[in-house]
This record gives C-alpha cells, structure tokens and sequence, in this order.
C-alpha cells in the first residue's frame, strides 16, 4: 500500500526504486538480520522465565518475588522503548542497534551473577532497556528495506524472530537445565546477542528511507552506494518531503492522536495477557508436577504457535485485510488464556493448548507491528513504534505481578487465567471501535 509521500515521488528517486521493484537477495538478508534481531529480543526477555524455577529454588523465594523479577524486565523495556527507542529516527537505525546489542550482552552476562532478588531486578530492569529499544529499530528496519507488497510479510517474518527466539531458546535451556544452573541460560544468551554484533556491520546497512529524510550535500551518494550492495538501480534525485520530525509530541497532534492513543490501549492490554502466558506458563506447569525440563517444552511449544500465527497472518493479510486478522487473534488469544487455565495436567494437552495460545495471541501482536509499520510515515516509524510498545509495555509489566499476586493469595491457575484473559478480550472490543488511519488515509 503506498504512502501520499511515496505516491508524489518520482520513479527514480530511491525510495520510489525500493518500493516498485522486487526485493533482491540482500534485502531478504537484511529482514533475515531482523529476524534474528528479534529472535534475541524473545529468548532474552523470556530467559527469566526459564530461569524462575531454579531461581525460586536456589533462593527460596514464592511465587511474588518472582513476579517482581520478571516485571522489572519489562519496565526496563517501558523506559528503553519511549527514551532509546527514539534514537532510531533521529542518529540511525543501524547506530541505534549496536548500541542496544551492547546493552543486552552486558545486562545479560552480569544477570548470571546476581546474588539476590534486589540485584537481579536491577540489571534485568538495565538488560530491559536495550530490549525495548530495539524493536523500534527492527519494525522500521523490515518495513524500509521491503517493497511496498511484501511489507506486510517482512514485518510479519521479523516479528516471528520473537518466539522463534522462545522455541529455540527453550530448547537450549532444557538442555542446560539437565546439567547446568539456572545462570547458563543467561550466559547463553549473551553469548548468542554478542555474535549479532559483527552480522549487523556485515549485512545489516543503514536504512535508505531515513537517510533520504536526513537530507545532506552526500545524501544522494550514500544513498546510492546501499542500492548498488542491494542490487537495486541508483537513484537519480533525492526529492526533499515536508514529514513530521521525530517527538513523541508528533505522535499526539490531530492527525495521530486518536490513532495513536488506540494502539497503545490495544497493545498494551494483549499484552498483559500474552506476558501472563509467556511469563508464568513454566512454573504453572511445575505447579502441575511437572519437572522444570517438561516446563520449558511446553513454553517451546507456545512459541512454536506464536511462530506459525505470525507467518500465516502475513501471509493472509494483503487477501484478508489485517483489521479483520487482528481482530479475531485478540479475541482469539483471551478465550485461548482461560481455556489454559482449565487444561488437566496431562502435559500433551498442555502442549496443544500453548500451540492454540501462542498462534492466536501472537498473530495479534504480529498484526499490531504490521499496522505501526504503517500508520507512521518514515521520520516517525520508530518513534511511534516505540511509544506504543513503551506505553503498551506497562500492561506487560503488569500482567505478571498481577498474576503473581493473585497465585499467592491462592486464586489458583483457573481464576488467575480467567483474570488475565480479559486483557486481550478488551483490546479486541478496542479495534472493533476504533477509527484507524493508515499514511495514505485510506481506513482499515
């Protein structure tokens, strides 16, 4: 779908180039880098869920303590969203990146260390920062390095890195539980964020819509010199646009507040539901009887569904439509989170009803990014991305502690389950009213 922006430029100014033409091997390399990006953003901030049992164990702490271990990370992402997240629109996205990866390494290697509650909060709270930052970066990444008709599907293939990341994740933390603590998992994990450093100087160059934003004598220069490594033909002229600068401000003026405003509603409450699922799916299954290595696979299983929903809505959603995708996913994944509640402890019907869950509930968070991606035009890409996630990531943090606290008073999985599902269900009756706008004014 092209922008009013990219509709008045001419055919051989670069963006025009990027949009018309097939993607070529490079690019696909670039979403692949994405993928990846993502990929680390799911297993890192999912690390202290795998971690939890142990943790609860070695330390001798309930079901609260661990609550507040896995919101800190999340607010960690809250504030890395709305402050770091920013940067992607105003020094590159490419920069912003390596800043975040350097972030995440060293928040995850010192987690492995912590030796109380106190300490292990605060650096997951820091690792949480980058975390949420970089999918500002990522979303606009995939978006501006795809053609106008597969951009739906590059934001949906990056945005499958996420429990794609889970799934192998989980299975490397099975694998290290059997004869490793509970610190392996995060020495894993920085470990496997470091070697994304040297792939993003490879492959991963700055994107080409914000540098033509950025204007400059060498703009032209810069530009062409990343089409010709993308084997895409050089631009001609670089034709100069009036678009919002980058400010959250910008995000609130007439023409996208209201949008604005209902993302962050619907991000935010699916996404209390989706990191109750997420958060606290291992140690409920402990609580079953399970032992922490089953746990985890039924986490797996999770992210193998929530890998399939994002694909195929990327796939369904230029027939389809994604309003309507979106729609069905939220009201979808709140009915699938009380139906988990109320699965017997029979750990093969566990792991189809997390496959159920996963599917629908990340196919919406999928579908989200996808109308982020394009709802603000280039200028703002990231900034509205990570507005919305940052604000929306409050009910993220929220959805765990609250589930912490209702399992310590003894609500039990069911109610607890009930409880959270309402997230998601209320998020859906939010895009079932809201009024959404794309950047060619076109509504969806």
């Amino acid at each position: 779908m092209a922008s009013i922006e990219t509709r008045a430029l001419p055919a051989d100014d670069p963006r025009s180039i990027l949009g018309s033409r097939p993607m070529r091997l490079p690019q696909c390399v670039a979403i692949a880098i994405c993928f990846l990006l993502n990929a680390l953003d799911g297993f890192d901030i999912l690390a202290v869920t795998f971690a939890a049992p142990g943790i609860a164990k070695q330390w001798n702490i309930g079901p609260g303590a661990i609550g507040l271990v896995v919101s800190s990370g999340l607010a960690g992402m809250v504030v890395g969203s709305l402050t770091l997240g920013q940067l992607a629109d105003r020094i590159g996205r490419r920069p912003q990146v390596l800043l975040c990866l350097a972030i995440m390494v060293s928040g995850m290697a010192a987690s492995a260390f912590a030796s109380n509650v106190l300490l292990l909060c605060l650096l997951r709270a820091y690792t949480g920062l980058g975390l949420g930052a970089v999918l500002a970066a990522v979303n606009a990444l995939s978006a501006e390095f795809a053609n106008r008709k597969r951009r739906d599907l590059s934001v949906s293939i990056m945005a499958a890195g996420y429990p794609a990341g889970g799934i192998v994740g989980g299975w490397a933390a099975a694998q290290l539980l059997k004869h490793h603590g509970w610190e392996s998992i995060f020495l894993f994990g920085a470990g496997a964020t470091a070697v994304m450093v040297p792939l993003v100087l490879l492959f991963l160059p700055e994107s080409i819509g914000w540098l033509a934003t950025r204007g400059g004598p060498d703009a032209l220069a810069r530009i062409n010199a990343i089409l010709k490594r993308l084997g895409q033909p050089l631009a001609g002229r670089l034709v100069a646009l009036e678009e919002p600068k980058a400010s959250i401000g910008a995000l609130f003026t007439d023409r996208y507040r209201a949008t604005t405003i209902a993302l962050i509603f619907m991000y935010g409450l699916h996404m209390m539901t989706f990191y109750y699922a997420l958060g606290w799916t291992p140690a409920l299954v402990v609580s079953l009887g399970f032992d922490p290595s089953q746990a985890t696979i039924v986490s797996v299983f999770m992210n193998m569904g929530g890998a399939t929903g994002g694909l195929i809505l990327g796939f369904l959603s230029p027939r389809l439509g994604l309003r309507p995708l979106v729609l069905f996913g939220l009201a979808g994944a709140g009915a699938a989170v009380a139906a988990f509640g109320a699965v017997p402890a029979d750990i093969v019907m566990l792991q189809g009803a997390a496959f159920l869950l996963g599917f629908l509930a990340n196919g919406s968070v999928v579908g989200l990014y996808a109308l982020i991606a394009n709802i603000y035009p280039t200028t703002l890409r990231a900034t509205g991305t990570g507005t919305v996630i940052g604000f929306g990531r409050c009910g993220a943090a929220l959805g765990p502690f609250l589930a912490g606290q209702l399992l310590a008073v003894g609500a039990g999985r069911g109610i607890t389950s009930l409880a959270l599902a309402l997230g998601s269900a209320v998020a859906a009756l939010v895009l079932l009213t809201a009024h959404l706008r794309v950047a060619d004014e076109d509504a969806i």
